[in-house]
């Protein structure tokens, strides 16, 4: 290991937070480390926010550590609240079984889980069947209250109110954690900016159970020039199951983030060069553009592969050279369009969620409909709209989607 990862993640922005920063970079500098990222089955794909552990993950592997993916099987049933100003959903263990194998199949296309070079491994395993009594007098015990409360994530919640189960989610991870060490000798957990108190509930826990030194690392979301989170959306999160949000709107997402946000995601996202990156932190105007689609080529490539990246650009260039069509674009198939308001042909499309939004864009001369303004918010749509290509749409100046009868 010629480069340490700890200086990789430094210059390209990743890290946060360290509990030790001097002794994990002397720690990844001379052993192969066994690490763990957890990911709790909130729903059955992972998202943008995911990508960005994934990416670190990715890089922490090709400089000789191990990998451990930690898939909330058990803690799915409790959910964690940090970041969150309600509690979550309870969801059956079906579902929660049904997303842990969602996110087997995404995580692998990205970390290579061959040969034990990677695990994926479920706190269900130990969760699942732990004696209540025997964990509050093993556990609970190393924990006080006085100190929990004064964690961020519970300290947000307690005015609007947090539920004991909640409350128990700091103690679940921290024994992940402990867990993980005697098992897989995991001495590194890592996690969004958002877990710092979680993961000190760990390291403690090791230190007081099994005198343990573990560490913790964290690193910075994934947010906009403006602190906002990225990977959302009108229709809401960016997702990585193709069947969510297609290859195509993929691509086109990161093609329009703004000017100010694209080295940054350069950097924390793709795996080209920092030499490379920062001959493009020069660019201006018109070559910022290009940027722009550097970056939604290497990540599509990343979360899609090569191919599905080859056929978004392809599509994005041939609809944007100016024709507006192309075979590959977003298509809708509705039989029964002509004759309907445009405004709701606009909802079934997925273009807008109401006919209130709809009728808003109509208004402020948002909308195009083969290549021509319209206005009409009382409008249905007719015969001669459907071309042999079908109706083409253009929402604002850069989402193009098509409708056609079959």
């Amino acid at each position: 290991m010629s480069e340490n990862v700890f200086d990789v993640l430094k210059e390209r922005g990743l890290i946060a937070q360290c509990t030790h920063e001097d002794e994990i970079r002397e720690l990844l500098g001379k052993e192969k480390v066994t690490f763990y990222i957890g990911f709790d089955p909130t729903a059955d794909s992972l998202h943008v926010g995911h990508f960005l552990q994934m990416v670190v993950m990715r890089h922490m592997q090709q400089h000789g550590h191990r990998p451990i993916a930690l898939v909330g099987g058990g803690t799915g049933h409790i959910g964690d609240p940090s970041g969150r100003t309600d509690m979550r959903q309870m969801m059956t263990k079906e579902i929660i079984d049904h997303n842990c194998e969602c996110f087997k199949e995404q995580l692998s296309r990205v970390i290579d889980f061959s040969d034990g070079k990677a695990l994926m491994v479920n706190n269900a395993d130990w969760l699942l069947d732990l004696n209540y009594i025997e964990f509050l007098r093993d556990i609970g015990a190393c924990f006080s209250v006085n100190k929990m409360l004064t964690a961020e994530c519970f300290k947000q919640r307690l005015e609007k109110g947090l539920s004991f189960l909640e409350f128990n989610y700091m103690l679940m991870q921290s024994y992940d954690f402990l867990m993980l060490n005697r098992e897989y000798g995991c001495k590194l957990e890592l996690g969004g900016d958002d877990q710092w108190s979680n993961i000190l509930g760990g390291l403690e826990l090791c230190r007081r159970k099994d005198n343990k030194q573990v560490y913790g690392m964290t690193f910075t979301l994934l947010t906009n020039s403006e602190g906002k989170k990225m990977g959302k959306t009108q229709s809401g999160a960016v997702w990585l199951d193709e069947k969510k949000t297609t290859p195509y709107e993929f691509y086109q997402y990161w093609v329009n983030v703004p000017d100010a946000d694209v080295i940054k995601c350069l950097r924390m996202l793709t795996f080209i060069p920092m030499d490379e990156i920062r001959e493009m932190e020069k660019w201006e105007g018109a070559e910022l553009n290009k940027a722009k689609r550097i970056l939604a080529y290497e990540v599509t490539s990343l979360v899609h592969g090569k191919e599905e990246a080859d056929k978004a650009k392809a599509t994005s260039e041939a609809v944007f050279a100016g024709s507006g069509v192309s075979d590959d674009m977003p298509t809708s198939v509705i039989p029964d369009v002509v004759g309907m308001g445009v405004l709701d042909m606009l909802v079934k499309t997925g273009l807008t969620a109401s006919k209130g939004e709809a009728r808003r864009l109509v208004q402020q001369n948002g909308l195009s409909i083969n290549d021509a303004k319209y206005t009409d918010v009382n409008g249905t749509v007719t015969a001669d709209m459907l071309t042999d290509k079908g109706i083409i749409i253009k929402k604002g100046k850069k989402v193009y989607h098509r409708v056609v009868t079959e």
